[in-house]
């Protein structure tokens, strides 16, 4: 199964040991997703579609793709953009983030209309998530919306993670209405409960799944952070327990790694209560360890 993840990947400045000192990286949680895809199976076929400037640091994130063994083939080049940037504050071990993402090219990455339907012809799984469609205007989220819709009509697979982050938004009403498109020309929908039950007051994951499946989606896998997995799909439902942790150091990309071996368990047709077990004990191993992209040995996750 060729999988196509779709979204934006920013410039990540993270504090060091010393004030004012900073270490570059790279994160974003389609790109996590992606990233976490090659990383649990080095054999998955996963290409990134995002827009990226012409200068250095576009050119560092390009190769960053490439070096991950994700194609780079729908990747939009916008000649007087760059990528968005976000710096990390730490303050009494908590995190928080400052973000500058104005002329970040991803923002064009629907701007294409032939390039993003043949990105989408070409391949047989489709990601996005509610970030992916936070960032851009009204045009490029019809763009991409429809896209998504004709590929599901053509055979293609659709996941999306919902992935509420109001701040991206410009008023809540639209983010929950722009979600629920989201959901309606998907497959498989990925959401956090504790997000689902603050924006949408949702009682119970019952009820979040139920609200997705009335909005179109086929399969719902409701994470829950340390609670049990609650899942519906056509063959039923259920919980998957979550193993306990007792040593959680950062949970930056927990929920985007979870997605990755649910995305590689439909590729592999492997049942869905084994890929959630697998997407737990991934999961459980990167918020072990800080930053956004653990590297883990392939088979680490597996049930």
């Amino acid at each position: 199964m060729k999988i196509l993840s779709i979204g934006e990947c920013m410039a990540e400045m993270s504090p060091q040991g010393d004030v004012g000192t900073f270490q570059l990286g790279f994160a974003g949680d389609t790109f996590n997703t992606a990233w976490y895809l090659r990383q649990f199976d080095p054999s998955a076929d996963v290409s990134f579609l995002t827009g990226l400037g012409t200068d250095t640091i576009s050119e560092q994130l390009r190769n960053v793709i490439t070096q991950a063994g994700i194609s780079d083939d729908y990747v939009l080049e916008i000649p007087d953009r760059t990528i968005g940037l976000y710096l990390i504050s730490l303050e009494n071990g908590e995190r928080s983030f400052s973000y500058w993402r104005g002329q970040s090219a991803a923002r064009c990455l629907a701007s294409d209309p032939a390039m993003l339907e043949r990105a989408i012809n070409d391949h047989d799984l489709i990601y996005f998530s509610g970030i992916t469609l936070a960032i851009l205007d009204p045009k490029g989220r019809a763009a991409l919306l429809s896209a998504v819709r004709d590929g599901r009509a053509a055979g293609k697979t659709i996941a999306f993670d919902p992935n509420l982050r109001p701040r991206l938004w410009e008023s809540t009403d639209t983010m929950l209405d722009v979600t629920m498109a989201g959901a309606a020309v998907s497959d498989i929908v990925l959401p956090s409960f504790e997000d689902e039950a603050t924006w949408f007051n949702d009682a119970d994951p019952q009820a979040t799944a139920q609200r997705y499946l009335s909005a179109g989606g086929r399969t719902i896998v409701v994470k829950n952070g340390a609670d049990s997995i609650y899942f519906v799909s056509p063959d039923g439902d259920g919980t998957v327990r979550v193993p306990p942790i007792s040593n959680i150091v950062d949970t930056t990309a927990a929920g985007d790694s979870f997605n990755a071996v649910i995305l590689s368990g439909l590729g592999g047709g492997v049942p869905l209560t084994d890929s959630i077990a697998a997407a737990c004990q991934l999961s459980g191993a990167v918020v072990q360890a800080r930053g956004a992209l653990v590297p883990i040995a392939p088979s680490e996750g597996t049930p």
